[in-house]
């Protein structure tokens, strides 16, 4: 049994690292944004009440967000554990979680933390360029174009999303502190947290994250 949560400021590569440890532990991936998704499209009660936060441009509530948390983890793929992401967001989404996992008698194993520096998560996203054609997605430093500026798929021209702009960046790692942040606090007093470094090789990061779950579990 494996209950972990991941947590980690944007561009810290907790999708793609919450997909590689799910696929090891052999747990579900669940991420809120699969949720609210999957209720959105269903037309689930909690979805048309999160639909109406959204269409008026906000934020969907802490009670919408944490009820359909809970309902997804009634689900039975759930049974052997779980991996979340993007949930928590806040401490007292966290203590929400508590308290339900309490209930059921399934609590956490560990919060695993991905550490990046705020310079190193700006050169990341800043550098990503995006196809204005097909979508492809390129970095001016990692994955370079053949022709700058040009996609190799299709010609078409590579610009730089709005989300990707420094100035945006800065903003959401400052989001990220504020909001998110506590919640490290929060599980670090809990005796859950482990706190590693998210730079280097995907693959590595991987390793090492596997290697410090099994750990925290043993």
């Amino acid at each position: 049994l494996m209950r972990f949560i991941l947590v980690g400021p944007p561009g810290a590569g907790k999708g793609t690292q919450a997909v590689h440890l799910a696929t090891h532990f052999g747990i579900p991936h669940i991420s809120t944004g699969d949720i609210f998704r999957a209720n959105l499209k269903e037309g689930t009660p909690l979805g048309l009440k999160a639909k109406e936060y959204m269409d008026a441009g906000n934020l969907v509530p802490d009670e919408v967000t944490n009820e359909m948390v809970k309902d997804r983890l009634t689900h039975d793929d759930v049974a052997n554990g779980f991996l979340l992401d993007g949930y928590p967001r806040n401490v007292v989404q966290a203590g929400v979680l508590r308290a339900y996992l309490a209930e059921k008698s399934t609590p956490l194993d560990a919060v695993l933390e991905l550490s990046v520096e705020d310079s190193e998560i700006i050169a990341r996203l800043s550098g990503r360029r995006t196809c204005k054609e097909c979508s492809a997605s390129y970095h001016i430093q990692f994955n370079k174009p053949q022709v700058d500026g040009k996609c190799d798929k299709c010609g078409g021209e590579l610009i730089q999303r709005e989300d990707d702009k420094e100035a945006v960046i800065k903003h959401r790692l400052d989001v990220y502190a504020e909001q998110t942040a506590p919640i490290v606090s929060f599980y670090r007093e809990e005796g859950l947290l482990i706190s590693m470094a998210a730079t280097g090789d995907v693959d590595e990061i991987t390793q090492r994250a596997i290697s410090a779950l099994k750990t925290a579990v043993a």
